[in-house]
């Protein structure tokens, strides 16, 4: 049996640009998606699989995360004294008892890869997972990251969540070229961090989810400055194919691209026709939209 994966690390100091202004004071990671902010659903997602350690890489006007997964005993009194049982329950189990949270201030933007390298401290010796929040994925039951502790438990190596991806977005991803090893897990051969779709090795992309061997940080400790001027976790994955054995899971479920104004929408809409207390009010509300002139096109 190999070692446990006890130790989730969340890349969480990026900016997102991409949401501006909504982001200029608030994270990306804590816009919602119905009433749970994104940070949420990736912790819930690693304590499924059986972390107990959370290590949030953070930067500047990321407060509000600790804050969120912090007591509030102010709150938890008030809703107490009104009665609110549930609201209550809600809130003091946003961390699980037996859970740690550990933050550790990323102090300059550079990269995945260098975010990655500032957990080193914690994570010491052992394997550990990356769980990028703005990927959203519903496993349909059972997590990505479930999914890939099974396989991790299987063969002691690390691995890495992909999808198929439209062939002319290859220069979005990390993009693997693989050996099909069983149905879902392949032996990635190559990776490449964002290759233009001429030079892509597949249309196979990583997303945002890893199991990696603590071997990783020599490696992130020598890579260089990669695309856009950072440190890229995925030219240390290169490294490390050379040395060991790194596997690619094609996940059951799917993913939500929440770095984007669209992916955000869809899921938005999606995990609201799923919610118990709104679904069936909110796809009525759909059904009367979509009947009538707002989904037609216009001139």
């Amino acid at each position: 049996m190999s070692d446990r994966i006890k130790k989730a690390v969340f890349p969480v100091a990026g900016l997102g640009t991409r949401f501006l202004p909504a982001t200029k004071a608030n994270p990306k990671e804590m816009l919602p998606i119905v009433d749970k902010p994104l940070i949420q659903y990736a912790v819930e997602e690693a304590v499924s699989a059986g972390a107990t350690e959370l290590v949030f890489i953070t930067g500047r006007n990321k407060r509000s995360i600790p804050d969120h997964f912090d007591r509030m005993p102010e709150l938890e009194y008030e809703l107490e004294e009104r009665g609110k049982e549930d609201m209550l329950e809600q809130v003091r189990n946003i961390v699980p008892k037996g859970v740690t949270c550990i933050y550790i201030r990323q102090m300059e933007p550079l990269g995945l890869g260098h975010a990655v390298l500032c957990a080193r401290p914690v994570v010491g010796n052992e394997p550990f997972s990356v769980i990028l929040a703005d990927d959203l994925i519903d496993g349909f039951g059972s997590s990505c990251l479930q999914q890939m502790v099974k396989q991790y438990d299987e063969h002691a190596s690390s691995v890495v969540a992909v999808q198929q991806v439209d062939p002319a977005e290859t220069d979005k991803y990390g993009i693997v070229r693989v050996t099909e090893v069983a149905e879902r897990t392949s032996r990635v051969e190559q990776i490449v961090e964002k290759p233009a779709p001429a030079d892509a090795p597949s249309s196979l992309a990583v997303v945002g989810r890893y199991i990696l061997t603590p071997r990783i940080f020599d490696l992130l400790e020598t890579t260089g400055r990669g695309a856009g001027g950072e440190i890229q976790l995925t030219d240390a994955i290169a490294a490390l194919l050379k040395e060991e054995q790194v596997l690619a899971w094609e996940f059951v479920g799917k993913r939500y691209d929440c770095g984007s104004k669209l992916g955000y929408l869809e899921a938005t809409v999606e995990y609201a026709l799923k919610h118990e207390e709104l679904k069936a009010d909110f796809c009525n509300y759909l059904r009367d939209l979509a009947e009538g002139d707002v989904c037609r096109p216009h001139d």
